[in-house]
């Protein structure tokens, strides 16, 4: 399954939503989006900085990632970023494939 890390900032409106419900109450509603769309919540850490919220989230598919990036997005209550992430062994596989490209301004021939 693909493995995503979504950095996230609350808005004001979503702080003051984090207050009144709590750490649980954010984890339970994160928990309920994940697994509505088939996927899993590895790890949830609340931070403070650039960022206030670190996931790492097993989706079945990128449509499914997207799907709820766009409703979270939509309700205004979080600024996020979603990062696939890659194992060991698929950027081993990566590697052994044979890509054509040309730097700009390089000589080809």
């Amino acid at each position: 399954m693909p493995k995503f890390l979504i950095q996230a900032s609350y808005t004001s409106e979503g702080t003051k939503g984090l207050l009144r419900e709590g750490a649980s109450g954010r984890r339970a509603a994160v928990e309920q989006v994940v697994s509505g769309l088939g996927g899993k919540v590895e790890a949830m850490y609340f931070a403070f900085g650039r960022d206030d919220l670190i996931l790492i989230i097993d989706f079945p598919d990128p449509v499914s990632m997207a799907a709820a990036s766009l409703a979270v997005k939509a309700s205004g209550a979080l600024d996020t970023r979603a990062t696939p992430l890659l194992t060991v062994d698929e950027i081993d596989e990566a590697a052994r494939r044979q890509v054509a490209f040309r730097a700009p301004g390089a000589q080809g021939g």
